[in-house]
């Protein structure tokens, strides 16, 4: 869990013209929520933010958020991020306010671990269809990913949430049934990538086919 403390000052004006300011000096909006209380408005540091994020919990890191001029702080995570299409540079951040005492619901990414062989020794090809897994527990235990070990994986085979072994408190959110990844045959992946061209083509058909009626 991350110690990382950061000081905020409370948002006082709005609009346009307030983020204008923010940027020229190096914030961005924010907003903290949560625990049936209030929403505050805050400004951020997005090298703060983008720091958090670098971290082996990104996202899902609990930190403080303390006002600044005061003592007040508050456990949070970050709930939502808003980035420029075209940058890509942080606009806006969503923290959610946590009790630590209290699970949370958070999303965490899966990472596959070595290699299928189904993949190397029979040509299969690798899906990959969830790439993240929604869990409960309390803020304090939250996993920075989850590891999935596909080496056994043959032509054939998946892996399903259900599978997965969790840590001890830590429970999975969904349909357990869904496919985590799994191993085509390359014969099979051949198919489905000529399916469209196929279906494309019918209508080509179906046109020659009718001018050779009316000759």
């Amino acid at each position: 869990m991350s110690q990382e403390v950061l000081v905020v000052p409370k948002r006082e004006t709005f609009g346009k013209a307030a983020i204008r300011d923010l940027k020229k000096n190096g914030m961005i909006p924010a907003v903290v929520y949560g625990l049936n209380e209030a929403p505050i408005a805050i400004a951020i540091s997005p090298k703060a933010v983008a720091r958090v994020l670098a971290s082996d919990a990104g996202m899902n890191s609990v930190m403080f958020l303390q006002r600044e001029g005061t003592d007040i702080k508050r456990h949070v995570i970050i709930k939502d991020l808003q980035r420029d299409p075209i940058t890509g540079r942080l606009r806006h951040v969503d923290f959610m306010r946590v009790d630590m005492t209290h699970k949370v619901r958070v999303k965490v990414p899966v990472r596959l671990i070595g290699t299928s062989i189904g993949v190397k020794s029979m040509g299969g090809i690798l899906d990959f269809a969830h790439r993240e897994i929604e869990l409960e527990c309390l803020p304090s235990i939250i996993p920075a990913h989850i590891d999935v070990d596909v080496t056994n994986l043959a032509v054939g085979d998946s892996i399903r949430f259900e599978q997965i072994a969790l840590m001890p408190n830590v429970a999975f959110v969904g349909d357990a049934h869904q496919t985590v990844c799994s191993v085509r045959g390359k014969a099979a992946e051949e198919e489905e990538a000529a399916a469209p061209a196929a279906a494309a083509a019918e209508p080509e058909v179906a046109k020659k086919g009718k001018k050779e009626e009316k000759k």
